[in-house]
C-alpha cells in the first residue's frame, strides 16, 4: 500500500544529503563514545520509529474501514519517545500495535525514510516557536518604532512563520531529531503509564551493533 509519509515531494528542503548508512551511529560511538551519546543517538532512532508506528497504525485502520488507500494520520493516536523506548497514547489492540512496530522498523530500514517525519511531532511546535520569536525580533529592529509599523510588523512574522514552519518542522525532524533505527531491536511491549501518569502502551527496544 502506497503511504503519503513516504510519496515524493518537491519541497524546497528536499536537496540532497548523503544517504543513512546502516553503520553510521555504530561508527559514530566508536570514533567519539563520549557520555550521554549513546542514550542520544538511540532516542532519534527511537522517534522515527515511533513515527513510522503511528503512520502504519493510521495506514492499517484506513485499510480496515475500506474508506481510502492513501495514507491519513490517525490524530486520536500519540507518542513519546525516549532512549529506552517509546509510549503509544490511544486505542490500539496490542496485537495491531505489535504487528505495526515491526512492519514500521521493517520499513524504514528498507529505505521508506519519510515515515520517520510525522507533521504532529513536537519538533514542528518547538520550530514554530523559535520561527515566530525570530521574525518577530526581526521585524522589531528593522521597522520603525511607530506602533502601527510594529503591530504590522509582528503580524507580517506571524504569517511568515505560520507559513515556514511545517517545512521548517520537517527538515528538524528529517535531520536532526530522528535517524533510521539501524542500531534497533524491538524487545517487548506492555502495558504502562509514563512520567505523567497517563496510561499507554510501552514499546521497549534495545541496542545492537551494525555489522
Amino acid at each position: 500500500m502506497t503511504n503519503a509519509a513516504a510519496a515524493p515531494t518537491n519541497n524546497w528542503w528536499d536537496f540532497p544529503f548523503p544517504v543513512p548508512q546502516p553503520t553510521q551511529d555504530t561508527d559514530l560511538l566508536r570514533q567519539l563514545n563520549f557520555p550521554g551519546l549513546k542514550e542520544i543517538l538511540m532516542l532519534r532512532q527511537v522517534h522515527a520509529l515511533e513515527h513510522a508506528t503511528v503512520w502504519v497504525l493510521s495506514e492499517m485502520e484506513g485499510a480496515e474501514s475500506a474508506t481510502t488507500a492513501r495514507q491519513m494520520d490517525n490524530d486520536t493516536l500519540g507518542g513519546l519517545s525516549t532512549d529506552q523506548g517509546f509510549y503509544l497514547y490511544g486505542q490500539v489492540d496490542p496485537l495491531n500495535l505489535r504487528r505495526a512496530v515491526r512492519i514500521a522498523l521493517q520499513r524504514l530500514v528498507d529505505g521508506e525514510w519519510d515515515l520517520a517525519v510525522h507533521p504532529r511531532c513536537g519538533t514542528n511546535l518547538s520550530a514554530g516557536m523559535f520561527l515566530t520569536a525570530g521574525l518577530a525580533l526581526g521585524t522589531h529592529l528593522l521597522l520603525p518604532r511607530g506602533p502601527i509599523e510594529q503591530v504590522l510588523g509582528l503580524g507580517l512574522a506571524a504569517a511568515m512563520a505560520t507559513q515556514l514552519t511545517p517545512d521548517v518542522g520537517s527538515l528538524a525532524q528529517r535531520y536532526l531529531t530522528t535517524a533510521i533505527p539501524f542500531n534497533l531491536a524491538i524487545a517487548q511491549i506492555t502495558t504502562a503509564s509514563d512520567i505523567w501518569g497517563r496510561p499507554s502502551q510501552f514499546v521497549q527496544v534495545s541496542w545492537q551493533e551494525s555489522q
